[in-house]
């Protein structure tokens, strides 16, 4: 969230109007204040696993900061296809894996396990489907010997900070043509 707030200055097509998470004690929600971007909160977990009324509440603050483009970064809740097609075209998620591989979670380790030479991440266009939308970049990473899931994450975090400012920048401009970052 930091890498894309702070990408987004100067002849930037987009400026950030909001950052929201579903977990209140969420990092980058002070992170985003001390950037004079506003913020809010909405705990999934009062909801009780009803999403409708979760997605409701989260809602609210999106539609009164009126945004263009919404952008996933560390967002872990599967949002429902009603939710999703309200914002169709205009919802972006980083994935920490070279999809259509390694959808959901465990990327890192399941790379490994797999003995794959890389990894990386990919920036996707959101849809119904999870981590199955339009692939709008992605960034890899060499797999070294040796390595733990941490070791590979923090490199593949790396990336991410690259590969996501660059196609949103471009993506905001009106540009959906996939790039792809050594």
């Amino acid at each position: 969230m930091v890498a894309l707030a702070q990408s987004m200055t100067g002849d930037h097509p987009a400026r950030p109007v909001l950052v929201a998470s579903n977990d209140p004690a969420a990092a980058g929600l002070a992170r985003a204040a001390a950037m004079g971007i506003a913020t809010a909160a909405v705990d999934h977990r009062a909801f009780g696993g009803d999403r409708a009324a979760f997605e409701a509440a989260l809602l609210a603050p999106l539609l009164a900061a009126e945004p263009d483009i919404l952008c996933l970064a560390g967002f872990m809740r599967i949002l429902t296809p009603g939710f999703i097609a309200r914002f169709a075209g205009r919802m972006l998620n980083i994935h920490p894996s070279l999809l259509p591989k390694y959808p959901g979670l465990h990327t890192h380790q399941r790379a490994l396990d797999a003995g794959d030479a890389e990894a990386g991440c990919t920036v996707h266009e959101v849809t119904a489907d999870l981590d199955a939308g339009p692939i709008l970049g992605q960034a890899r990473v060499a797999v070294r010997p040796g390595d733990t899931a941490a070791d590979l994450a923090a490199r593949v975090l790396e990336q991410e900070h690259r590969l996501y400012p660059a196609v949103l920048r471009r993506f905001a401009g009106g540009d959906r043509t996939p790039l792809f970052l050594p």
